[in-house]
């Protein structure tokens, strides 16, 4: 009788110490950190937006967007708010460690300045490495304006092909965005590019402050795929996850638009 009980009980038993002993592993510092993990959403359109970053199993970032569901592109309005609507979206904590900040999205319904190149219904989605507070403190009614927008980052931190626009600096400066750059690879020739998707960064007073892709409605409604290298400059003037890739997807399963800056890479101030 004794032996068949300990007979009954000790495969149990083994196996309970086998669970204990991998539990234990997983404690010492090798819990698996990776995943997606999502900011809260916020209303546009019919549907809903949300930034996310994708980070591996030691919680470094691999890859950080926005997921718009499809009805976000339905019930938009016909007439841009005086001043416009921008929705602040909040990255979540796991995406400390990238460059960046937080994300604004906004939707031209009649597209912005200059109307040659950008006068399509579109959105703009700002990845920005400052601040709210920040980017809200950037206005035309400072009256260190002109100075700050005319302090432009040393060469080397802004990324290749990267130039103003023709004009001044303050002209080309938006009220709460930045000064914009333009890649001068990509076309901008009035009466002849055709406004599709582009990515645009962006400075203010010295620092390299956001990048930007822009895309039209249109354009987002035939759910094509880009997959393309972001154009990097020479040194950083902050530590963090910077991007080496640009893409947008559609996602058939979650009916969502994804447009996310992936291929991170770590850099360091110089």
């Amino acid at each position: 009788m004794h032996s068949r009980y300990m007979r009954r009980y000790v495969g149990p038993i083994l196996a309970a110490c086998v669970t204990l002993t991998l539990l234990a592993g997983c404690s010492n510092g090798q819990t698996n950190k990776s995943g997606t993990f999502f900011g809260p959403p916020q209303s546009i359109g019919d549907g809903t937006a949300k930034t996310y970053v994708t980070v591996d199993n030691a919680g470094n970032p691999s890859e950080v967007g926005i997921r718009m569901s499809t009805a976000s592109l339905n019930g938009l309005p016909a007439e841009d708010a005086v001043p416009p609507r921008m929705l602040i979206l909040a990255l979540p904590a796991q995406a400390s460690a990238t460059a960046f900040d937080h994300v604004m999205l906004n939707w031209n319904s009649h597209g912005h300045e200059p109307a040659v190149l950008f006068g399509k219904p579109h959105f703009d989605m700002h990845f920005y490495m400052i601040s709210p507070a920040a980017v809200e403190k950037i206005n035309p009614s400072s009256p260190d304006f002109s100075t700050q927008a005319a302090n432009l980052p040393a060469p080397k931190y802004i990324p290749v092909d990267y130039v103003t626009p023709p004009g001044s600096p303050a002209e080309n400066t938006v009220p709460a965005m930045g000064l914009h750059w333009l890649d001068r690879t990509d076309g901008f020739v009035p009466g002849k590019y055709d406004f599709k998707q582009t990515v645009i960064n962006g400075s203010w007073d010295g620092m390299y402050t956001f990048i930007e892709p822009m895309m039209t409605q249109a354009w987002m409604l035939t759910k094509q795929t880009v997959h393309e290298n972001v154009k990097q400059p020479q040194a950083y003037q902050r530590n963090g996850y910077f991007p080496t890739t640009y893409n947008v997807r559609y996602d058939d399963q979650a009916k969502e638009y994804l447009i996310s800056l992936g291929g991170m890479v770590m850099r360091h101030a110089s």
